[in-house]
């Protein structure tokens, strides 16, 4: 079986980032082996394809290059489900905190924050963590790997980093499209 067919068939069925080790496992290789074919698969994809290897949410996925993203959405026409102010406060809040319950998010927002919480769990991009072994034992709340794959992260350690000014907590070093990670093509 040709293993880079293999993988590009893999991740172009794939709705989600597939981690080296599940393909690892499924081609019955070592990790290191998926990883040196996915750097081969990306020199093969080249600057003349449509499309790119990116490494987001702990995995890889085959992607469009960012110069098609517009004919892309003219063709598939993407719902556009924007999240509210409140919704971005509380994501903010769990990704930078977590595990975290919602007595604690109301604390940092000064407001209840249940019926937000619970829509972020809807869409995924949230989820039950467990619980905080403290009276009542509160729902501790995480992000989600959908959460990182919006927001084009390949983990946690990719949020930027947090300053205070005036008082109020300030995000540094704000994330765009440009900056998603991809893998390097070596020059041949």
């Amino acid at each position: 079986m040709n293993r880079l067919a293999a993988l590009e068939a893999a991740l172009f069925a794939a709705d989600t980032p597939l981690s080296a080790e599940a393909l690892a496992d499924a081609l019955d290789v070592p990790v290191f082996q998926v990883e040196e074919d996915m750097e081969r698969l990306a020199r093969r994809l080249g600057p003349d394809s449509g499309l790119q290897i990116v490494r987001i949410a702990g995995g890889y996925q085959l992607a469009t290059k960012p110069e098609f993203a517009s004919l892309v959405a003219r063709i598939t026409k993407p719902q556009t489900g924007r999240l509210t102010r409140a919704q971005l406060e509380v994501l903010a809040i769990v990704a930078y905190q977590q595990p975290i319950t919602i007595p604690e998010i109301d604390g940092v927002r000064g407001v209840q924050s249940d019926y937000t919480v619970r829509q972020l769990a809807d869409r995924r991009l949230i989820t039950d963590a467990g619980r905080r072994d403290s009276p009542g034992r509160p729902v501790l709340y995480a992000t989600t790997l959908n959460f990182l794959h919006l927001f084009n992260l390949d983990s946690l350690s990719e949020l930027p980093d947090l300053a205070l000014r005036d008082g109020e907590m300030m995000a540094i070093g704000p994330r765009t499209i440009d900056d998603q990670p991809s893998l390097e093509l070596p020059e041949s």
